[in-house]
């Protein structure tokens, strides 16, 4: 670090400064070659806070952070264990609430060592989290600690260079001239600059050409675009920003959305079937093809009183979902097989074989001891209930929750006459020599079945910000790209004219340029071989 900044044109420079501010001249000996000089020309050789001594907790976060050799380390590191992420599904998308099993079951040793390390839930994950955030972090550290000095020593060049800051150039020459051919040689010079559409500034016998300085912004408006792009994402870790969820539903069921205040009804399901006529011969599909699946919806808000307000209502295909305020419902699958829903049962008078009504079970709506109205004077209570009814050691059992071989325990209440009794009620059996003391026989009405619907739930309010940090991002790219920030310093002094430029890229095409510019002048120089 340069201790003694004050150079011999007398101008005291800031700790840290490698090319005076006010002439150019190198402070350090050690670049004065002209490799080493370039190098320093990135940042116009202005001190930058990472180069001070640290002196503070602070200095040191800052310095960690403006290191772009930590930055690429931490990219290199978050593109790795997003790679990692990849190798077996996320727990999101995998059929179980268990995956633990899962994982160990599916993938083997592989698998646990996956899930036990975190990656089965990485992209939600605390320590990706705070990689994203220190990418984020260093992006906007790297970018202050050069753009600032940068921003500074663009914005008040002066036009009067030090002649070793212009020989030392990665293009350079020097000429001797006579004195009274130092005007009409500097505003050939200066014209012929002019047409190649550089902003000619002149001071007494130096001449500062410059043309492109846009393209020194391309980078830090390409960190501006991709720390915009990176907020977006953090933004899926804040509760209502990001939800990708999905939603089980069967016909005339109501669910609450996770994470919204949205409840969410299936109104009706179902799926409709291309005719065999409109089917190609040449198809390989076997039996009937699905043309459509649909599920008509309705969103509904519980307000302060309990009721239940419609707020939409809709029908969902595939690839057409029904949104409203942000949140978007996806056809995303369907069970073509219906499952039993409910079942009308019937109280029979096994006397009179007299019909004394009806009630109707829900069999995904129904709590134990849950009363059902008969007639007037009878009513039906459910003692027991076993969705997928089995003996197991001639005990009853249910073998899944799901209503296969429903079977139910019933208390059946006369009021009229104060008594009750037990009947058992079994989906394919006929129990009445099982029961034969009883006076009512419950038997079967109807079955009522319903389409399950798979909804996917989305709600993704970063896409704005997502959209506008890719824009910008790609306009700094345009900016850096196409664009090239161009040079030319001239100076006359001791009957010598000096001739430096600098690039920021493309040198070919700048001694190119030089060449062309020179030769229309007195001045016969070689820039190109």
């Amino acid at each position: 670090m340069i201790e003694n900044t004050k150079c011999e044109c007398g101008h005291n420079n800031p700790v840290g400064t490698v090319l005076c501010e006010y002439c150019g001249k190198p402070l350090d000996e050690a670049i004065k070659d002209k490799e080493k000089f370039e190098n320093e020309m990135r940042y116009e050789g202005k001190a930058r806070r990472s180069q001070v001594a640290t002196s503070s907790l602070f200095d040191s976060i800052w310095n960690f952070f403006s290191s772009v050799k930590i930055a690429i380390i931490m990219i290199l590191v978050t593109l790795v264990a997003a790679g990692i992420g990849t190798i077996f599904p996320q727990e999101e998308f995998i059929p179980s609430r268990t995956p633990e099993i899962y994982y160990a079951e599916n993938y083997g040793i592989w698998g646990e060592i996956f899930y036990s390390l975190g990656f089965s839930d990485m992209y939600s994950s605390w320590w990706f989290f705070l990689l994203i955030s220190m990418i984020g972090i260093s992006l906007v550290v790297c970018s202050l600690d050069r753009v600032v000095p940068l921003y500074k020593a663009l914005k008040n060049q002066r036009v009067i260079k030090n002649t070793d800051f212009i020989i030392r150039q990665r293009i350079s020459h020097q000429e001797s001239i006579q004195q009274e051919l130092k005007s009409t040689t500097l505003e050939q010079l200066s014209k012929q600059l002019e047409k190649k559409r550089y902003k000619i500034r002149q001071d007494g016998d130096a001449i500062l050409a410059e043309k492109g300085r846009i393209s020194r912004w391309g980078p830090y408006i390409n960190h501006i675009g991709l720390i915009i792009f990176l907020f977006a994402l953090l933004l899926r870790y804040i509760p209502g920003w990001y939800l990708d969820d999905m939603v089980v539903i069967r016909e005339g069921e109501m669910k609450k959305i996770p994470d919204t205040e949205y409840y969410v009804k299936n109104e009706k399901a179902f799926a409709e079937f291309y005719d065999p006529k409109e089917v190609p011969s040449s198809s390989k599909a076997k039996g009937a093809v699905v043309k459509k699946y649909q599920t008509d919806v309705s969103l509904y808000v519980q307000e302060p009183n309990g009721q239940f307000k419609q707020v939409h209502k809709g029908s969902t295909l595939v690839n057409h979902p029904v949104e409203y305020q942000g949140l978007s419902l996806f056809q995303s699958g369907m069970e073509l097989n219906p499952k039993l829903g409910a079942m009308t049962l019937k109280v029979i008078d096994k006397q009179t074989n007299q019909d004394l009504g009806n009630f109707t079970v829900d069999l995904f709506d129904m709590k134990l001891n849950q009363a059902y109205q008969v007639n007037p004077d009878m009513e039906v209570k459910i003692e027991q209930y076993y969705p997928d009814f089995a003996l197991e050691n001639n005990q009853p059992i249910t073998r899944s929750q799901e209503p296969n071989r429903p079977a139910f325990i019933f208390e059946l209440i006369d009021k009229k006459k104060g008594k009750s009794e037990r009947s058992w009620v079994i989906s394919g059996l006929d129990l009445d020599k099982q029961m034969k003391d009883n006076q009512y026989a419950i038997n079967f009405g109807g079955l009522k079945f319903v389409n399950e619907s798979a909804l996917q739930v989305r709600i993704d309010k970063r896409l704005p910000l997502v959209f506008t940090g890719g824009i910008i991002s790609m306009i700094g790219l345009v900016m850096g790209f196409y664009w090239q920030h161009r040079r030319v310093w001239i100076r006359y002094t001791d009957g010598k004219i000096y001739i430096g430029a600098h690039t920021n890229k493309n040198w070919y095409s700048l001694r190119r340029e030089l060449q062309q510019v020179t030769d229309q002048t007195d001045l016969k120089l070689k820039f190109v071989d």
